[in-house]
């Protein structure tokens, strides 16, 4: 994988303190609404919102607001459409954020697979160092080694 270097780039202790303070920010101005702590089994047991349900909802709901005669009295439709604007902003939230974190991950895949690849260049040039007896090369390696566990070879014997 001998790529050329993708990015070269680093966040200062300025950048780092405002996008903490801008997380903090956008918790803090939803944190009235982001109450919510679904376990496993109630994720997979709910009704779920996507695109396409999001709009049956909408137009279930204008129905329901012109024709007021068939909304059954247990419904409470002024909750139901505050709970409905709500998964819509957040929606529109989540997918702003959704494209950040994708963002995110991948310079973080890109930056921690150079600082990798280049890492284990320094790896094997330090182990042959080692082979050749080069001052301070053997505490090196040993420690570094520890990364990498020792494979056991089936059936043949290794020097």
């Amino acid at each position: 994988m001998n790529k050329k270097n993708q990015i070269s780039a680093e966040i200062t202790a300025a950048q780092s303190t405002a996008v903490s303070t801008n997380i903090n920010n956008i918790i803090d101005a939803l944190k009235h609404v982001l109450t919510i702590n679904l376990t496993a089994e109630d994720r997979f047991n709910m009704l779920k919102m996507g695109d396409k349900t999001l709009a049956f909802v909408q137009r279930a709901l204008d129905y329901a607001e012109q024709n007021e005669a068939l909304i059954p009295p247990f419904l409470d439709l002024p909750e139901a459409k505050r709970d409905y604007k709500l998964a819509a902003d957040l929606q529109a939230v989540q997918q702003k954020l959704a494209t950040l974190l994708r963002s995110i991950e991948d310079t973080i895949m890109v930056a921690g697979g150079e600082a990798y690849e280049g890492t284990l260049v320094f790896y094997h040039s330090v182990k042959g160092a080692a082979r050749s007896n080069v001052a301070g090369s053997q505490v090196i390696y040993d420690d570094l080694k520890q990364r990498f566990p020792a494979r056991r070879k089936s059936g043949t014997a290794s020097s």
